[in-house]
C-alpha cells in the first residue's frame, strides 16, 4: 500500500505540473488511511507535494492520529 500511495502522490504531482486532470484529495487521503502513510509521507517530502496546503495537512494529520489510536487500542487486547 505504501508503494501505491507513493506512486499516486508522485503521479499527482506530475499531473499538477503538467496541468493534467489530477487525483482528488479524498483519494490521496483514503490511500493514506488504508495503510499508505509511510509512502505518502515520503512522496510528500521527495516531491514537495501538498506540503504547503494547510487544509490537506490538517486532514492528513488527523488520519495519522486515528491510525495511532487504532494501533494503540487494538494492541491493548493482545
Amino acid at each position: 500500500m505504501n508503494l501505491i500511495a507513493f506512486t499516486v502522490f508522485g503521479l499527482d504531482k506530475w499531473k499538477a505540473t503538467h496541468h493534467k486532470r489530477r487525483f482528488s484529495e479524498f483519494s490521496l487521503l483514503i490511500l493514506t488511511f488504508l495503510g499508505g502513510t509511510v509512502g505518502a509521507i515520503l512522496a510528500m517530502m521527495i516531491f514537495r507535494h501538498k506540503v504547503s496546503k494547510k487544509s490537506f495537512l490538517w486532514k492528513f494529520g488527523i488520519i495519522i492520529l486515528i491510525q495511532i489510536l487504532l494501533f494503540y487500542f487494538l494492541n491493548l487486547k493482545y
